[in-house]
């Protein structure tokens, strides 16, 4: 950190900071110009930020020099991560796609949902069987039954699972029949959670929150990393902005951003953050084209009967203009798609 003292400052202002610093058990370096001093601290940040500094008189501006995210920073781990989940591969060098019907409403809409999502190229497998809803009067989710009609039609297609968590009670109990756990943007925030999947020894889908920053979203997954789980993905999901026309706001610019910052993987989920279906390709488009390395996308058999985001999901009609792009437009930026583990083909729909 970096303390900038104001031009009026006095040389007991400046001593009142060097001793605050090291009796947090700090060093702090004087460095004086000709109409401002400034001090240099090293140390923990965090008993930094707890003395208060920038109430204490003279000064004029406290500036953090390094990042609050130091284990999933770029900054001590300059090569950017791949994640494997179930074999399959998310991170620089592949394109991953997740897809996948957004809740499990029955085995028979799952099947055909895992399907319709290996046809477009996916080699994992979402499903929601927790759905934290805004309206406590919408579609909750089938709970524990749901993951095992996960488990079940894993079982059936080889597509390893990637299904929400929603509160620390439950994370052993999804992390037994899931491969992915995915947190989701109403969850971002919620530390007690990120602890407990950061413990599940499962790799974790990060969502960024509705009115996140990117500092935020990437101190969230901090508290993954921190009890000892660094097999996070991020993944951009829209932001809430004044604009009315989308559901959200795709913020395309944090894909290189995220990347830049950390050695993470980020992917981009174009169903969630336009909330339209007509938008979904064009945003997939967008999201290869910028570098995410990964997709999630909303697929359903029959997306009018869909119990939860309907407007978004793919049919059959749009998965086949998905496959053209998953499997032609990752080439042209240096991309290859990844496919299920083991696998050599993609299986068309309804095999």
């Amino acid at each position: 950190m970096v303390v900038v003292m104001a031009p009026g400052a006095t040389p007991a202002d400046v001593d009142a900071v060097v001793g605050s610093v090291r009796s947090a058990g700090g060093q702090a370096f004087v460095s004086r110009g000709l109409s401002r001093t400034i001090v240099g601290l090293v140390g923990d940040v965090a008993d930094f930020e707890a003395l208060n500094l920038g109430s204490l008189p003279g000064v004029l501006q406290v500036i953090r020099v390094s990042v609050p995210f130091k284990l999933v920073s770029r900054e001590h781990h300059a090569d950017r991560s791949v994640i494997r989940v179930g074999g399959v591969p998310i991170g620089p060098g592949t394109l991953t796609v997740i897809a996948g019907p957004c809740a499990v409403e029955s085995p028979e809409q799952t099947l055909k949902a895992a399907r319709l999502a290996r046809s477009a190229g996916a080699s994992l497998l979402r499903g929601g069987a927790f759905k934290p809803r805004t309206s406590p009067y919408s579609y909750q989710g089938l709970g524990e039954a749901g993951l095992r009609i996960l488990a079940e039609v894993r079982a059936e297609t080889g597509l390893p699972v990637v299904t929400e968590v929603i509160d620390p009670g439950s994370v052993d109990m999804v992390a037994s029949y899931a491969d992915m756990l995915q947190v989701g943007a109403r969850n971002m925030q919620n530390f007690a959670l990120l602890q407990a999947v950061g413990s599940a020894g499962k790799p974790v889908l990060l969502k960024r929150g509705f009115s996140a920053t990117i500092e935020e979203w990437l101190s969230a997954a901090e508290y993954i990393a921190q009890r000892g789980n660094l097999d996070i993905v991020l993944c951009e999901r829209g932001i809430r902005t004044f604009e009315t026309a989308t559901r959200n706001t795709l913020d395309i610019s944090a894909v290189p951003v995220a990347q830049r910052l950390s050695h993470l993987p980020v992917i981009v989920d174009p169903s969630h953050s336009g909330g339209r279906r007509d938008l979904v390709v064009p945003l997939t488009r967008a999201a290869i084209a910028v570098g995410a390395d990964g997709l999630l996308i909303d697929v359903h058999p029959e997306p009018k009967m869909a119990l939860c985001d309907g407007d978004q999901a793919l049919p059959e009609s749009d998965i086949r203009e998905i496959a053209d792009i998953v499997a032609t437009l990752p080439p042209v930026v240096g991309r290859e798609l990844a496919l299920p583990a083991g696998a050599f083909t993609q299986v068309p729909a309804g095999v």
